[in-house]
């Protein structure tokens, strides 16, 4: 009995692994094609920014924007434009890239994880023709036990690994603020004649935001499927970083600060709001593994009772 009886742990530890991992894969499955959606639109949104430069480098419109003498200043501001769109897309092409590899690394688990279910079955079927050739009237009720601290610790090993995710994708969301607020300070300074060097910071930290922001997405991603193990259904999306303040750049002035600054301060907002989703998301997930934890040591605390007796 004993050896059967950690045979059945064994198996049903892979039989629930293999469960999550189904899960996760689902999950995922569902991102990728989200995330090939996205990245459709951002590479034809990529294609026209980069049709608009070759028009300013070439052609008729260059020959018209340079009898207005304009021209520099249009080429300058599409080119900027195609650039932020370049950024867009490959930060979204590495997003996209690690979800591949998510989704073929559970298949590749899954794969020797095929026959769990069934030897499952099998010693469950074993155990119970030696309990009821047993006689003893604590055997069944002590295999109810064992089966219920299995699904409890898969509940706790789950609702903790969701808790992991969740407070990684706030540390990213954190690191996105720190660079907004950064920016968001050079763009103060900036209302008040910054001038240059506020404007080079203001560049550098928005660029370094919109880099983290993929970052924060990839974290995110990861905590959705964790909470839809868990049994909690969520698309967290990652608020866009406005990027237009590159373009802004060449045309400097009191009205464009002040449009600038309110971009920062409407992205700097929505990103404070998906990090305070995330942590009600993970309030939820603690609160729940707390109810696990009490009732694993309900049901160890009757185990080691009719064990004793």
């Amino acid at each position: 009995m004993p050896e059967l009886d950690e045979r059945l742990r064994d198996a049903a530890a892979r039989m629930h692994r293999a469960d999550h991992l189904r899960r996760l894969h689902e999950s995922t499955a569902e991102q990728i094609q989200q995330a090939e959606h996205t990245l459709a639109d951002l590479e034809l949104e990529l294609s026209l920014e980069e049709k608009d430069v070759t028009r300013l480098e070439s052609g008729v419109s260059a020959i018209l924007a340079r009898l207005l003498g304009i021209r520099e200043e249009n080429l300058a501001r599409e080119r900027a434009e195609a650039a932020a769109a370049r950024q867009r897309v490959d930060g979204h092409r590495a997003r996209l890239a690690q979800l591949e590899a998510d989704a073929r690394a559970a298949e590749a688990e899954l794969a020797g994880l095929a026959t769990a279910s069934k030897e499952y079955a099998e010693l469950l079927a074993e155990k119970e023709r030696q309990l009821i050739s047993s006689g003893d009237a604590r055997a069944r009720e002590l295999a109810d036990l064992g089966a219920a601290l299995d699904r409890v610790a898969a509940g706790e090993r789950e609702h903790a690994e969701a808790n992991q995710a969740g407070q990684a994708a706030h540390d990213a969301l954190g690191d996105v603020l720190r660079h907004l607020n950064s920016a968001r300070h050079a763009s103060t300074w900036d209302l008040f004649g910054g001038g240059l060097i506020a404007d080079a910071i203001e560049h550098n930290r928005l660029r370094t935001a919109d880099q983290a922001a993929w970052h924060a997405q990839r974290a995110l991603d990861v905590f959705s499927r964790e909470l839809a193990d868990v049994g909690i259904s969520a698309r967290p999306h990652m608020p866009k970083v406005d990027t237009r303040w590159f373009v802004d750049t060449f045309f400097d002035n009191v009205i464009i600060d002040v449009i600038k600054h309110q971009r920062i301060e409407n992205t700097r907002a929505e990103v404070a709001k998906t990090a305070q989703w995330v942590r009600n998301m993970n309030a939820r997930v603690q609160a729940r593994h707390a109810q696990l934890s009490a009732e694993r040591a309900r049901l160890l605390a009757r185990r080691e009772k009719l064990l004793r007796g």
